[in-house]
């Protein structure tokens, strides 16, 4: 059985983050979310607004969680 702090801290160190640094980038991703279903949600009442914003917020969320995330695994990703 694991340990109670374990359970915290063992998904953010497999992504490479402090349980920290996980909340706060756990805590942005919720806003961008709920600022894409509002957009989404008023584009669903008035069609010619927010045509694209709610899928480039995703696609920048995904961009961020995924590809960066893959990159920096493999060590393609330079920060300076």
């Amino acid at each position: 059985m694991k340990s109670f702090f374990g359970i915290f801290s063992q998904h953010p160190s497999s992504v490479g983050e402090s349980w920290g640094e996980h909340a706060a980038t756990a805590w942005s991703f919720s806003w961008r979310l709920q600022l894409a279903a509002i957009a989404a949600l008023i584009h669903a009442v008035l069609p010619f607004m927010f045509t694209k914003t709610a899928s480039k917020i995703v696609a920048g969320l995904h961009d961020r969680m995924v590809v960066q995330r893959s990159k920096s695994a493999s060590g393609d990703v330079h920060t300076g």
